[in-house]
């Protein structure tokens, strides 16, 4: 993958990726966001609803366009920095998104570039429309995947120690605001801030 500069880029450069929507892909970001609502995951409540199945999330479906820039245009070394978005059409498991974004517009010395972003569905319509901005690297950027898996193993390897650092900086924070707590009501100062300098 390559992030291009604001140099690197023109007006009408574009890039795409298509995306089939598939139950564990929805149900999975679900349980990482925490939207519980029904709509997206109870086929009985979908049923009731205009919809009659379940939808997947609309962030679900801007996530792609996200996704492109993240990794195509202008790619790796990206950052967002605002993205408004319409959605136009429910999406729903088995179809197939295809998310572009395409650049319109610069403002050089910000280095911000303007986006027209665009979601479809197999059948040509429009399912999402918007714009974003976005800050490109400062240089190139080239960025080979590691398609191995070695990357992603090492990172759910990791992650016991990440979760025993959070828990032990929380028990950390807790141990210290009660230890102020005591040495405040001890010096007769209670409610002073201690200091540790």
């Amino acid at each position: 993958m390559i992030g291009r500069t604001i140099e690197e880029l023109s007006v009408g450069d574009a890039a795409e990726l298509s995306r089939l929507v598939v139950a564990a892909d929805l149900v999975e970001f679900v349980d990482a966001v925490g939207d519980r609502n029904p709509i997206h995951s109870d086929p009985a409540f979908a049923a009731r609803t205009p919809f009659r199945k379940p939808i997947a999330p609309g962030i679900w479906t801007a996530a792609l366009i996200s996704a492109v820039i993240g990794m195509r245009l202008p790619g790796p070394g990206s950052i967002y920095e605002a993205q408004e978005l319409r959605f136009h059409r429910p999406v729903k498991v088995g179809d197939t998104i295809a998310a572009r974004v395409e650049v319109v517009e610069f403002r050089r010395e910000r280095n911000r570039v303007r986006l027209k972003t665009t979601c479809l569905n197999q059948d040509g319509e429009e399912v999402l429309s918007g714009e974003a901005w976005v800050l490109p690297p400062k240089s190139s950027v080239r960025y080979e995947d590691d398609r191995t898996g070695i990357a992603r193993l090492a990172f759910w390897a990791l992650q016991p120690w990440a979760c025993a650092a959070r828990a032990l900086a929380f028990w950390w924070t807790l141990g210290a605001s009660a230890l102020a707590l005591g040495f405040g009501s001890a010096s007769g100062r209670t409610g002073a801030p201690l200091s540790l300098h």
